[in-house]
C-alpha cells in the first residue's frame, strides 16, 4: 500500500505544481481607472498644484464649466496629443481663471487672465504648444509661476496612467 501512496502523492504534487506555473492561481484584479474628477498633485516650478487631468475631447471642451468654486492650488490641465496654438475661453464658467500655456517640453510659456462668461477666445501667440494649465486667476503670480516653470512631466504621465490612458499619445513616457 505504501508504493501505490507514493506514486500518487507525487503525481498529485506535480500536478499541483504544473496548476500553479500555468495560472491555476487567482490573479489579482488591475485596480480601476481613476474617474475624470480625480486631482492630482503636480508641480509646475516649485510649486504643486491639484490637477485634475482632462485629455479626452469632452474632458478638453467641458473644461471648468458649471464650476462654482476651485480651490485655491487647484487646477485643470489640459493635455493634447500633438503641439499646436492653442485658444481657451469662458462659456459657462463663471470663475476668473488664469491659463498658462506650454509647450511640449512641460515649458510655461505664455500666461493670460480669462474673465467669467467672456466667449472672446483667448489665443497663443505660440504655435507649439500642448498643454494648458487653467488656476484661479492670480495664482501664477501670488506663487511666483512665471514663464519658464517646468511643468512635471512625469508626474503627468503618470496621471493619465492612473486614469487609463496612454501617456504616450501626447508624447509623454
Amino acid at each position: 500500500m505504501f508504493c501505490r501512496l507514493r506514486p500518487l502523492t507525487a503525481l498529485a504534487t506535480a500536478t499541483l505544481v504544473l496548476l500553479t506555473a500555468c495560472g491555476g492561481e487567482k490573479k489579482a484584479a488591475a485596480p480601476a481607472p481613476a474617474p475624470a474628477d480625480t486631482y492630482f498633485p503636480i508641480k509646475i516650478g516649485d510649486r504643486t498644484v491639484r490637477m485634475q487631468v482632462a485629455a479626452l475631447p469632452a474632458e478638453t471642451q467641458q473644461g471648468l464649466m458649471f464650476r462654482k468654486e476651485l480651490g485655491p492650488d487647484d487646477g485643470m490641465l489640459f493635455v493634447f496629443t500633438r503641439p499646436q496654438q492653442l485658444g481657451f475661453y469662458m462659456r459657462n464658467t463663471t470663475i476668473p481663471l488664469d491659463i498658462g500655456y506650454l509647450d511640449a517640453k512641460g515649458v510655461l510659456r505664455e500666461i493670460y487672465p480669462l474673465h467669467p462668461l467672456d466667449e472672446r477666445t483667448v489665443a497663443s501667440r505660440a504655435r507649439d504648444l500642448q498643454f494648458a494649465l487653467e488656476v484661479n486667476q492670480g495664482w501664477f503670480k501670488r506663487n511666483g509661476v512665471a514663464p519658464g516653470a517646468q511643468l512635471d512631466l512625469q508626474a503627468v504621465a503618470a496621471a493619465l496612467r492612473a486614469r487609463g490612458l496612454q501617456p504616450e499619445a501626447a508624447g509623454l513616457k
